[in-house]
């Protein structure tokens, strides 16, 4: 979950269409780090039903409202399937539905399909992929993209989707309907079951944010406590000391430390605290493989994070790095800023590049001060996440109040609210709130969030474990039932049982009984019935 805008030749790291720039405007959404090479051609053939653009003809939120309809892409696979056996929906969230695909081959899907004679479907969301409502995505366009929406498409979809060469009708409530979703798509799921019980009959919700705040510094927490301890501690002090060379407005040595990075050229403090905080995280970007990014799969995983941690703490860096520890330490009293010039050196060579030459200060490379720029109304993934970030999800990574931080305290919430102000002005008939209207999403439970058959599984090592049902604000402990089960996988980070190898006896462990326990609640449901 997040927004992740990459430049077009960095094709390792991106799972959408390239794009032109680091920022927020035409990105693609990074839910693992690497593009798994498909292999051709394309395994399965997309489909489409007609998705009603509207489904809530009564409500004024929707005014005026339309009977119009849009083409909603889907896939499925059969390979399983037995007559009677459920279908397992998989939510396509913030990516194409080519991204997910890897679901019906090796990962959940599969493993659910074959364990229980199954169907397997992935939907690709509205406003993503090629299921566009409308050519361009206007403030008012945008109006239809709610999570209100989106989960009543999952619903249309169940009951009125045909299966084409399949000589039989498979739809709910007939069919029993299990989703599956992670992440957003996972927060999607959960309410697809809540608000639809008589449609679907049990959800898998993995990674799903279930609680909606507006600053999330949480976000840092997991990579405070498990990552290198001597790189954390290396980011946190240059960034505390950074911090008091802004509270104390010394502008000459801010620029100073901004140039030893290569990034004098941002004169915004928040671009460059948000440029060198790229590696870890930054707020709603990620060019780099983070700690987010990592996965028990060799497949899927990232090792950016790895190294970026590595060359910040090498101990064999040669003298005219090591020395720039020492090119500040005037403001410091004389004590050395231990490992500056490894991150800063790693800044130069590793992420500057992804910039292809483009002017630093730009929206081409870490710039993001230009109004214009995200008021482009151009159809993306990047900003259809932005409108639903600004609306209803929220949780803008900032940085704490207090105590050590992996990113500088001028990263606030009122950074990234100012873009959702510039990409979504007001419209005739749709505006964005001021600030996230927390009370859209949570409204149904928060942490307390119920509904039978409908599972949670966390990750204790996800950068968004505090926004879902196993968060560390929730309550303690957790009592698990057949009904509502839940399960939180020590050392797993973001939605990891959603990855397969096609042989669970030889996945790792954690992430087998994981998969084995889905296996055992979902064949529980489907024995009780309805």
């Amino acid at each position: 979950m997040r927004c992740n805008i990459l430049l077009a030749s960095v094709v390792t790291v991106s799972i959408g269409s390239a794009c032109a720039s680091i920022l927020t405007k035409v990105g693609t959404v990074k839910e693992s780090a690497i593009l798994v090479p498909r292999r051709e051609p394309f395994p399965y053939a997309p489909y489409t039903i007609d998705q009603p653009i509207d489904h809530f003809p009564d409500d004024p939120v929707y005014a005026p409202h339309t009977n119009a309809t849009f083409k909603q892409r889907y896939i499925f696979d059969t390979t399983y399937y037995k007559p009677g056996g459920p279908v397992y929906l998989y939510i396509g969230g913030e990516t194409n539905g080519e991204n997910r695909i890897s679901n019906l081959e090796t990962g959940i899907i599969q493993i659910l399909m074959e364990a229980t004679n199954g169907l397997g479907i992935i939907l690709e969301n509205r406003y993503y992929g090629e299921s566009w409502p409308f050519s361009t995505s206007t403030t008012d366009q945008l109006a239809y993209l709610t999570n209100q929406q989106t989960v009543a498409d999952n619903a249309y979809f169940a009951q009125h989707v045909v299966i084409p060469g399949l000589n039989a009708s498979i739809n709910a409530p007939g069919t029993k309907w299990i989703l599956y979703g992670g992440s957003l798509a996972g927060g999607q799921t959960a309410l697809s079951v809540k608000l639809y019980p008589k449609v679907f009959f049990g959800g898998i919700a993995a990674s799903a944010p279930v609680k909606t705040v507006v600053g999330y510094p949480e976000w840092y927490n997991p990579i405070q406590k498990f990552a290198p301890q001597d790189c954390v501690a290396s980011i946190t002090d240059i960034i505390y000391k950074f911090d008091a060379l802004v509270s104390a407005n010394n502008t000459r040595a801010i620029k100073e430390f901004k140039s030893l990075f290569g990034l004098e050229a941002l004169t915004d403090n928040r671009d460059f605290a948000m440029a060198i905080a790229f590696p870890i995280g930054g707020p709603m970007n990620y060019p780099m493989g983070t700690w987010q990014d990592l996965n028990w799969s060799p497949l899927y995983t990232s090792n950016d994070f790895w190294n970026f941690c590595s060359n910040v703490t090498n101990p064999d860096a040669p003298k005219k790095i090591t020395e720039i520890d020492y090119a500040l330490s005037n403001y410091t009293r004389g004590e050395p800023w231990t490992n500056l010039g490894n991150y800063a050196t790693y800044i130069k060579n590793v992420l500057i590049p992804l910039c292809g030459g483009a002017d630093i200060d730009s929206t081409s490379c870490f710039g993001t001060q230009n109004e214009t720029y995200y008021a482009d109304v151009t159809n993306g993934a990047g900003r259809s996440y932005l409108y639903t970030t600004c609306l209803e999800l929220g949780a803008y990574q900032v940085a704490p109040e207090t105590g050590p931080s992996l990113i500088s305290r001028v990263l606030q919430a009122d950074y990234t609210q100012q873009w959702c102000t510039w990409a979504f002005p007001p419209g005739k008939y749709n505006s964005i709130p001021p600030v996230v209207n927390v009370t859209l999403w949570g409204q149904y439970g928060g942490y307390n969030f119920s509904a039978d058959r409908l599972a949670f599984i966390d990750g204790a090592n996800d950068v968004w474990l505090d926004l879902c049902y196993h968060s560390h604000y929730a309550p303690s402990p957790r009592i698990s039932t057949d009904l509502q089960p839940e399960f939180l996988i020590t050392g797993a980070g973001h939605h990891w049982d959603s990855y397969g190898i096609l042989d669970i006896a030889a996945e790792p462990l954690f992430i087998q009984q994981a998969h084995l326990w889905e296996i055992r609640i979902v064949k529980k449901w489907l024995k009780a019935g309805w």
